[in-house]
């Protein structure tokens, strides 16, 4: 199964995670974020960038490979709306921050699928580079990426 991540190209090829709060993960604790398309990827990169850097900056996708074999622990979407319904606003990051967290701790898999805020039927796969089976998992390629400028917010 291939991941797609979308980056700068100084950080196409980097393994580490940066320790920045996100959606899935608190400051401090460190997990890499990929989508499980290429379009999907693209789009969570849309909404987390602002516009003017999207078409100044130099990107590149990183496809990662997970092995077959590969344990991959899920969080479904029924699983977060026993928590809020409204699981996907930012102002409920701290029940999603959390269910990352304690999977980050609990040291289970290297691997998290979870929901796609953006689009329902969608999944993220986020690593969690402190796992023993984070070395599993492969860069296939990297490959320069470029947003179309029909992409750009109108005003």
């Amino acid at each position: 199964m291939y991941t797609y991540r979308i980056a700068q190209t100084k950080y196409a090829a980097d393994r580490n995670a940066s320790g920045i709060d996100g959606r899935w993960n608190s400051r401090g604790r460190y997990v890499i974020y990929t989508g499980g398309s290429l379009a999907l990827s693209c789009l969570e990169k849309l909404v987390h960038t602002a516009g003017t850097s999207l078409y100044a900056g130099d990107f590149s996708v990183t496809i990662f490979n997970l092995p077959a074999g590969l344990a991959v622990k899920e969080i479904t979407q029924a699983d977060l709306l026993k928590h809020n319904s409204q699981w996907q606003k930012v102002i409920n990051y701290p029940i999603t921050q959390a269910l990352g967290d304690a999977w980050l701790q609990g040291m289970q898999t290297a691997v998290l699928k979870v929901p796609s805020a953006i689009i329902e039927l969608e999944h993220n796969y986020l690593f969690n580079p402190a796992h023993p089976d984070f070395d599993r998992i492969k860069i296939a390629a990297i490959n320069k990426f470029t947003f179309d400028e029909r992409l750009r917010t109108k005003n």
